[in-house]
């Protein structure tokens, strides 16, 4: 659906319609941040921008899906113009994997189509004379542990501790919390009328994220869900990491929710712009244990990837998220047990068991 900037006469200002902008929307975070922000009665409409085309069963919950490049300086002017901006979810970007394999695209997309929605957004405040929130995901590959005895004796880490990341993705995020920072604090804008007006940059570095309704891809942290599912498919499988790989996680709906809450606290209640959010650590074998419980023939054994293996050996263990916790309440609704008996294993059970995996 597309709508229309409309006028008020020849000579009179461009009236734009007030709305929320999501960029790499056809992930499951989006598609979930998509339902929840339509079933908001204060939320602006959504207009979401992806490289491909939105997915039919959200596209009715948007005010306009845009197939385009968040490098494409053009297209990003024709939306400014068409609408005001009152918020931004950042979620494009080139993942772990991807980003190992093409190092350089990934720059280009994740720092490069940062810098463009972040120039986006500081022009949109001046425009308009008040900040536009800038919602960014992060990620627990900006952490780097020096070996696998420092992880192992560590206590969770917090946002300032460790921050020698290993991989492109992770480098990449790490550089782009530190620009939204900066245009936070520094790159002002003042409006016509004089009134401050910049960017409102918040971020979130997720751990390891597990959805029961998407089928593992080969990220770096799949190694947990692809236990569950070939459990639940009746599948032999080796896992690529070590018995004993433990990183924190959470489950993909608690991912939606930090999102959304973090844009909601009021701007004072933060006292820094970047935060940590978990739910719990486990292995790969305690993962494997709890599998077994609700599948009693699950055959599961380990056959590490030396290249995979290295990346989570370098994330540590444990996330410490108690500025969340104390700044904007922050509290998953999935703890390990609840994440098993009440989300994953039901779900994925029966998503083979209806055929639909």
């Amino acid at each position: 659906m597309q709508t229309k900037a409309k006028h008020r006469g020849r000579n009179q200002k461009v009236i734009r319609e007030k709305v929320i902008l999501i960029t790499g929307a056809n992930g499951e975070v989006g598609h979930g941040l998509i339902r929840r922000l339509y079933d908001l009665p204060s939320a602006p409409p959504v207009v979401v921008l992806d490289i491909n085309e939105l997915d039919r069963t959200v596209s009715g919950y948007v005010r306009e899906a845009i197939t385009g490049d968040i490098l494409d300086d053009g297209l990003l002017n024709r939306l400014a113009e068409q609408y005001e901006i009152d918020a931004i979810y950042h979620l494009a970007a080139l993942l772990s994997t991807s980003a190992e394999r093409q190092p350089e695209r990934a720059h280009r997309v994740n720092v490069e189509g940062t810098m463009n929605l972040l120039r986006l957004a500081s022009a949109e405040a001046g425009q308009r004379g008040e900040p536009v929130k800038f919602i960014f995901p992060s990620s627990i590959a900006v952490y780097g542990m020096a070996d696998i005895a420092e992880k192992h004796a560590a206590p969770p880490i917090s946002e300032d501790q460790h921050l020698n990341p290993i991989t492109m993705y992770g480098c990449n995020k790490l550089y782009c919390e530190h620009v939204g920072r900066y245009y936070s604090q520094h790159y002002r804008q003042l409006a016509t009328d004089g009134r401050g007006a910049g960017v409102d940059f918040r971020a979130l570095r997720f751990p390891g994220l597990i959805s029961a309704l998407t089928t593992p891809s080969g990220g770096t942290s799949d190694y947990a869900p692809e236990i569950i599912h070939a459990a639940a498919a009746g599948e032999a499988h080796s896992a690529f990491v070590r018995p004993d790989t433990t990183i924190p996680f959470m489950m993909m709906p608690d991912a939606v929710d930090a999102l959304l809450a973090l844009a909601d606290v009021r701007r004072e209640r933060l006292t820094r712009t970047v935060y940590n959010v978990s739910a719990f650590s486990l292995s790969a074998e305690q993962i494997a244990e709890r599998v077994r419980v609700h599948f009693p023939s699950a055959r599961i054994d380990y056959a590490p990837d030396a290249g995979r293996q290295r990346v989570v050996d370098s994330w540590p263990a444990r996330l410490d998220d108690r500025r969340a916790r104390q700044d904007w309440g922050w509290s998953p609704v999935y703890d390990a047990e609840r994440a098993f008996s009440d989300y994953l294993i039901p779900m994925i059970t029966a998503r083979y068991q209806s055929g639909s995996a």
